[in-house]
């Protein structure tokens, strides 16, 4: 299993934070973001990861060459249009690394190992998109709507009687999804407009032609950094003292 994390944004919402330090490099406690999640992939027993990069890539290439860990493989893409363009873009400048199954994650997505593992353990389907579930959504939340576990619709302006729950920003796809999904990605980026949207927009696509599964990770610890307060509550949940790390905090993306 390879993973492909998105790290190509610079993460505007978090200045002056982010003026000249990715919001992948912004510390998390005593380590960044990103390796963090790596590590997290690692012990998942994902060893081969490769990184989209963007805004300063070069200081995020220096991070990546300091990780070393045993049969760790890790790999760059540069993805030159991360100032124009939002991550439909990333993924299909990646393309050529989703010749395999694979798992995708957001780059600003942090996550106990379990969330990985459950996703992992989840049936076999070619698309599994994990979520969770939460009282109250806002208008920031990539939202689902379900027919049981299969996904109709993501998106952010859902309805709320539509709402039956998030994506979390975590991906598996398998057997044929990545061929399915590369396909989709081709014919999204010939059209107009397609620098502004998100990769979602493919995954709703293939929902439409019922390849996308979900697998609850809901009762796991997961946080997703877009704002300043979300920094200072990932701190708290992932980088504080293992009794308060273990409470259960659903972060507001």
């Amino acid at each position: 299993m390879k993973a492909i994390i998105l790290s190509a944004g610079q993460g505007s919402r978090l200045l002056p934070l982010t003026e000249t330090t990715p919001k992948c490099l912004l510390p998390v406690g005593d380590k960044p973001l990103l390796v963090r999640q790596i590590e997290g992939l690692y012990d998942c027993n994902i060893k081969e990861i490769v990184v989209v990069t963007g805004f300063a890539t070069a200081a995020v290439e220096h991070c990546l060459r300091e990780i070393t860990k045993e049969e760790l493989t890790l790999r760059v893409i540069f993805n030159p249009f991360f100032n124009v363009a939002d991550n439909l873009a990333s993924c299909w400048m990646a393309r050529h690394e989703m010749d395999d199954n694979f798992i995708l994650l957001n780059g600003d997505a942090l996550f106990e190992t379990a969330v990985c593992e459950r996703l992992l353990e989840a049936p076999a389907g070619a698309v599994t998109l994990a979520t969770d579930r939460k009282g109250r959504y806002d208008s920031d939340d990539m939202k689902v709507r379900l027919d049981g576990t299969r996904l109709i619709e993501v998106g952010k302006d859902l309805e709320p009687e539509n709402i039956d729950g998030e994506s979390v920003g975590m991906i598996r796809f398998q057997d044929n999804g990545p061929s399915q999904f590369v396909e989709v990605l081709e014919q999204i980026m010939r059209t107009p407009n397609c620098l502004s949207w998100w990769y979602l927009r493919a995954i709703g696509v293939l929902a439409e032609r019922g390849f996308v599964d979900t697998w609850s990770v809901n009762g796991l610890r997961w946080c997703e950094v877009d704002f300043p307060q979300d920094l200072e509550d990932a701190c708290s949940l992932f980088a504080a003292a293992p009794d308060r790390a273990n409470r259960r905090i659903k972060l507001v993306s």
